[in-house]
């Protein structure tokens, strides 16, 4: 048996186009076994426990709920799966203007799926933070074909739990990953001329109209007060609103 670590290593190297003798050799493994991971014939999943670094849905590994909820909130913002030959991607794309929420993004992808290595890939104006794995789909069961605005998004059972349980981390995910704190300027005139006022308030945009029922049942679980723009966009604005949403949330970093 291979430690897991080895065969996501190998699947990775696959991924990224190399062949099989030149990942046997960086892994320190047969060809046939490298084969037998990139074609399927042998599950990654075969050698896992059924405890411990398992997949949470298939063999029972508990949960970081914490780190899943705010992943789930990247992952429908901005976030998908792909299958790249025997296993499945996971990406999340972080603006580079925020360095501190793509480490974030990667500790929770890491804590999600620890038997996983996360990586990191450069991309014009921002980063893919990804992760290779056989049960990303089983995490993620909104994944399918197509752009998630073109079809229905919608929670199963257990991860309506996780986000009931830990609304703040959730929302966290989705603001920072499709939306913004910012300020509001306001111009008034007065007796005395005119005075500029400004004040913070939080946006959230999506395509989907289900992510933003989402993101709103999780806000009203905060207590949160929101009010929509426009048909894609709500906003977070009065101040007690704001000042709730900044314990959970807070500005990009």
């Amino acid at each position: 048996m291979h430690p897991r670590e080895t065969v996501d290593r190998a699947l990775r190297l696959s991924a990224q186009g190399l062949t099989d003798r030149q990942v046997a050799h960086a892994c320190g493994v047969s060809i046939g076994a490298v084969q037998k991971w990139r074609t399927g014939a042998r599950r990654a999943c075969d050698d896992d426990p059924p405890t411990g670094h398992g997949c949470p849905r298939c063999h029972g590994r508990e949960l970081d709920a914490v780190a899943y909820a705010h992943l789930l909130g990247l992952y429908l913002g901005d976030g998908h799966i792909v299958r790249v030959r025997a296993v499945h991607r996971l990406s999340i794309f972080c603006d580079d203007a925020w360095p501190g929420l793509i480490d974030e993004a990667a500790r929770s992808m890491a804590l999600t799926m620890p038997a996983s290595t996360v990586s990191r890939r450069q991309r014009q104006g921002c980063t893919e933070v990804m992760s290779y794995s056989l049960h990303w789909p089983c995490l993620f069961p909104q994944h399918g074909p197509g752009r998630k605005h073109e079809r229905e998004i919608k929670l199963a059972s257990w991860q309506q739990e996780i986000v009931r349980a830990h609304p703040g981390r959730f929302v966290r995910g989705l603001i920072h990953s499709d939306g913004c704190r910012g300020l509001n300027r306001v111009r008034r005139e007065l007796p005395s001329g005119v005075r500029w006022y400004s004040y913070p308030r939080y946006h959230f945009k999506n395509e989907s109209p289900d992510i933003l029922a989402l993101c709103c049942q999780a806000l009203d679980l905060l207590g949160v007060a929101w009010r929509f723009n426009n048909r894609n966009e709500l906003s977070v604005a009065r101040r007690e609103a704001v000042e709730l949403l900044d314990r959970h949330v807070g500005p990009k970093y």
